[in-house]
């Protein structure tokens, strides 16, 4: 009888999981269909090649995405720049190096930093990173890309670390062992055997962290400037693709060439991020299966 119940609730629970699995899914495809057919109406009316050779983004006049994808990708590789070293070495003195105490207080304080709300950080770039990047670089305005990758990698640290940590507890201890007979020290053995081999995990941090910096909406919106314009460099005002949507979507006019606009920028922004964390899944799952 037990085991007659057993089952039936084993088989209960594979068409739970089987059409959770089947409704993400579901959703997903909704998502994307409900993207790209509003964006087939928007390039009827413009043509692709304007779209994305143009070097003004005007809802008026001009329709061009290069300015707001060169904003989204410099602030997202600023970010990178600062995060993945950073949250690289902090997972490593984590796992290899720090006492026991002192990882029972810095993980959560690391973790912690994802409950902040993104609005709290954008005051933050605001009232503190702003005006010192103003009085370090000769600025009237602190609000640009430098300061968006300051605080987009005070965003993403918490998935890097997380990540590489696991990726670099996941070396087996015989690697480190046998660098240790070899003669090599701790330092050495960390940057010669463990990261290396720690290196799909590491990857998919990376990965993911760009994501998490792509998707970014409230902070880049209050920190960069929002000039809609082709930036020059990491001190000029930026507008990124998902400030733009919330900027604008509040206020088009219904089903017009703008409004069909801004869903064509979002679907190419679901298209970056979904191949960016596609790509994190493949490196983590290399990693998993390099220490099964």
């Amino acid at each position: 009888m037990n085991t007659q119940r057993r089952e039936q609730l084993d088989g209960l629970f594979k068409i739970i999981f089987k059409g959770t699995g089947i409704l993400t899914i579901v959703l997903l495809a909704g998502i994307f269909f409900m993207l790209f057919a509003n964006s087939l109406l928007f390039f009827l009316e413009v043509s692709p090649i304007d779209f994305f050779t143009g070097s003004q983004w005007d809802p008026e006049t001009n329709y061009s995405i290069l300015p707001l994808l060169l904003s989204t990708s410099l602030v997202a590789l600023g970010s990178m720049l600062i995060a993945v070293p950073l949250g690289v070495l902090t997972a490593a003195f984590l796992s290899e190096f720090a006492p026991k105490k002192m990882q029972l207080i810095l993980k959560p304080m690391i973790e912690m930093l994802a409950a902040i709300p993104s609005v709290a950080i954008g005051f933050l770039g605001i009232v503190l990173v702003g005006p010192a990047l103003a009085n370090a670089f000769g600025i009237q305005n602190g609000l640009n890309a430098l300061n968006g990758s300051i605080l987009l990698a005070i965003m993403a640290l918490p998935t890097i670390v997380t990540v590489s940590e696991d990726a670099i507890n996941a070396v087996p201890k015989s690697h480190r062992e046998a660098s240790y007979a070899l003669g090599a020290n701790k330092w050495e053995t960390l940057f010669k055997v463990t990261l290396p081999a720690a290196m799909p995990g590491l990857i998919a941090a990376v990965m993911l962290g760009l994501g998490r910096a792509l998707g970014e909406t409230m902070t880049v919106l209050m920190a960069t400037g929002n000039a809609a314009a082709i930036p020059k460099g990491f001190l000029d005002s930026v507008r990124t693709i998902t400030a733009t949507i919330a900027i604008e979507m509040g206020e088009v006019p219904y089903q017009t060439t703008h409004y069909f606009a801004l869903f064509a920028i979002a679907a190419l922004l679901f298209l970056i991020t979904f191949i960016v964390n596609l790509l994190g899944e493949y490196f983590a799952n290399r990693l998993r299966k390099f220490h099964a």
